[in-house]
């Protein structure tokens, strides 16, 4: 199993000049950032359907072995009722993802902080999500951002439609530290601007040692878990791909904090 460490997106001014070599022209951007992280969240398909050439394209700059996650459309998890979410899951997963090929890392489902749990709903919603397009896998992970999915029906949804709850380190949502797939999706949000590699070295051992377990199938100490003790014991069993990306906080030191946990990987 692998543990792969990235940014969101490529594109941000304040890295030209700090992440980015001064003179680096932007089209080669991308080309640079999967050379220096190993996975890249995209944020760009969470507002706008991308094209076949366009995930061609970007297969075609990263090396061998780096993955792209993708943040799936707004459409299908900005609405009141989720089961009615067919269309839009659809339209995402045939929008050419299949020409990522094995460059295809987890999808990431982020719902609004207001967006409740509804049992019946969001099941229906999560069985409308596809194992593969094109014979190529799709694994699936649910950002859920409200304290109603703090419980032990939510994480049983999960685990029996083995999609992945993403883990937050966020002073603004709750964490979930249940595993339900056969996966790891974690967001740090919390880098401090006045730390050079946006945490702490403390902080940095300690997200390395929690993709360390997961990564052999071991729990993470300090996450609250809310699924049913016998169930939670049955999920930590098994290695993990594990997926952590620096996705918020101070923006600017993603790259540097992202870096500075794989080298302590």
């Amino acid at each position: 199993m692998t543990i792969r460490v990235g940014i969101g997106g490529w594109t941000y001014e304040p890295w030209r000049g700090t992440f980015y070599p001064e003179g680096l022209k932007h089209a080669r951007e991308l080309y640079y950032a999967s050379r220096a992280v190993t996975t890249i969240e995209v944020n760009g398909t969470f507002y706008r359907t991308q094209t076949p050439k366009t995930f061609r394209s970007w297969a075609d700059q990263v090396p061998d072995g780096f993955v792209f996650a993708l943040k799936a459309v707004r459409y299908a998890t900005n609405r009141r009722v989720l089961a009615e979410a067919g269309d839009s899951v659809a339209a995402f997963v045939n929008s050419g993802l299949v020409e990522l090929g094995d460059k295809l890392g987890p999808i990431n489902w982020q719902f609004a902080p207001t967006k409740r749990f509804d049992p019946d709903d969001f099941g229906a919603f999560l069985a409308l999500l596809p194992d593969q397009v094109g014979g190529v896998r799709l694994r699936h992970a649910v950002e859920v951002r409200h304290e109603s999915f703090c419980c032990a029906e939510f994480v049983a949804l999960a685990r029996k439609h083995a999609v992945a709850v993403v883990i937050a380190d966020s002073p603004d949502y709750p964490a979930l530290g249940d595993l339900t797939a056969d996966f790891v999706y974690a967001r740090l949000q919390d880098a401090k601007a006045e730390i050079a590699t946006g945490y702490d070295d403390a902080a940095l051992g300690l997200w390395r040692d929690r993709a360390r377990g997961w990564e052999t199938g071991a729990a993470a100490e300090g996450l609250p878990t809310y699924g049913a003790t016998a169930a939670r014991s049955a999920a930590h069993k098994g290695a993990r791909d594990v997926f952590l990306y620096m996705i918020n906080g101070a923006k600017e030191r993603a790259p540097a904090a992202a870096m500075a946990l794989i080298a302590r990987l």
